[in-house]
């Protein structure tokens, strides 16, 4: 996989879903209906089996005709496991929606945080605009320049601390990427 198309920054809120679906669409085009799908139910899911309020990353990769999702949390013990659900059932379909939509999905743990992702076909890739990052807060999405430290829109090349600050989401910056990072937009509604 090449560097991220998306990364995302936000606090697991209600209000925040509508900024996810906003940064993927200013992302990916108008067209993205199933990775919207996808990443809202991942995202929904920390917000009910994880806790309203928990810093997350939401990573959007594109290569080899997929479409990979990536959406990280602080609770490597709280994994997802689709369940049967009563038919009059307000919820407990994500996961159902997740493996109908998705060519493959899993989870990776790792001592402090999992992740989990799934993998959907892919449009042109031509569609979709350059590497970004947002910090996604309540329903606003602010575009975020991360100084060049390699070449040019490329956040492979960003300093490794940083990108594992943002990954593990530690109680000192609550997983929102704060040293050197300045809001210069706001993506269109």
């Amino acid at each position: 996989m090449r560097p991220p198309k998306l990364t995302m920054a936000l606090l697991a809120t209600p209000e925040a879903l509508a900024g996810v679906r906003r940064a993927l669409r200013a992302q990916a085009g108008p067209d993205c209906h199933e990775l919207q799908l996808c990443a809202v139910e991942l995202v929904t899911n920390v917000l009910r089996h994880v806790g309203e309020g928990v810093p997350v990353a939401v990573r959007v990769l594109h290569a080899d005709g997929r479409v990979r999702l990536e959406v990280t949390d602080p609770d490597p013990r709280s994994l997802p496991v689709p369940s049967a659900v009563a038919g009059d059932a307000e919820g407990g379909r994500g996961l159902v929606l997740l493996d109908a939509l998705a060519l493959r999905w899993g989870v990776d743990t790792g001592p402090c945080d999992k992740t989990v992702w799934c993998e959907l076909p892919a449009g042109p890739e031509a569609s979709w605009q350059g590497p970004a990052h947002a910090l996604v807060l309540g329903g606003s999405v602010h575009r975020v320049e991360w100084p060049a430290t390699g070449s040019a829109g490329d956040p492979s090349a960003q300093p490794a601390g940083r990108a594992r600050r943002m990954r593990s989401h530690n109680s000192s910056n609550s997983g929102v990427p704060t040293n050197t990072a300045r809001s210069t937009a706001s993506a269109p509604p």
